[in-house]
């Protein structure tokens, strides 16, 4: 059971990640500074630090947090599994436990916002993409290992990978523009795109000669 001393610690750093994304969805990432982040939370600068390293951190602390759930749903599915099935399924699968993880330190519309600010902030979105690189690699051994193959050798494991990831960026994007950025639209996109990965590989796309 996690200690009184926790939770004080817990409710802390959720309350600044709140304040946070209130701030960088309301005046903007770059326009919000670490002392306006704390003064909303009545703490100090120091304290601020002592949970994260600078403004990045907390922007993408959600982020980083679905994206490792996803891995360990990832890793957590039958061996046996197709690997592009196990990549699909597993997003099936933990979508709803995901909301509920964010939900438990956010309200949900604030990190649907949140993921539209990173979107059409450079910086951030910078700083995502270089995370979510990191994360493919994991993905890329996990595949390996649950297919029996040497990612450094046999080229399929980046590829599907950079494949599916690549989609999902795009459906995000595509997500974010829309004017309903409920987590039901997101699913609905993030399906609809998923859903043409394969049709999208096929060497007949249908055209009328």
């Amino acid at each position: 059971m996690t200690g009184l001393r926790e939770r004080k610690k817990q409710r802390t750093r959720d309350a600044l990640i709140v304040a946070a994304h209130e701030l960088f969805v309301t005046q903007g990432y770059e326009s919000t500074t670490v002392d306006q982040i704390a003064e909303a939370v009545d703490v100090s600068q120091r304290t601020f630090f002592r949970y994260f390293t600078n403004k990045e951190e907390v922007a993408l602390f959600l982020q980083n947090m679905v994206e490792r759930l996803y891995y360990e749903a990832v890793c957590a599915r039958p061996v046996a599994e197709p690997p592009l099935e196990c990549l699909r399924s597993t997003l099936d699968d933990v979508w709803d436990d995901v909301g509920v993880a964010v939900e438990e330190i956010t309200p949900l519309d604030l990190h649907l916002k949140m993921c539209q600010v990173i979107e059409v902030t450079p910086p951030l979105l910078a700083a995502h993409l270089r995370h979510s690189l990191l994360m493919e690699e994991k993905l890329v051994q996990e595949v390996a290992r649950r297919t029996g193959v040497d990612a450094d050798r046999d080229p399929r494991p980046r590829v599907l990978v950079a494949a599916f990831t690549g989609v999902m960026r795009t459906a995000a994007r595509q997500w974010s523009m829309r004017d309903d950025t409920s987590l039901e639209t997101a699913r609905e996109v993030t399906r609809d795109y998923i859903a043409q990965l394969g049709p999208a590989l096929a060497s007949d796309w249908g055209r009328r000669h």
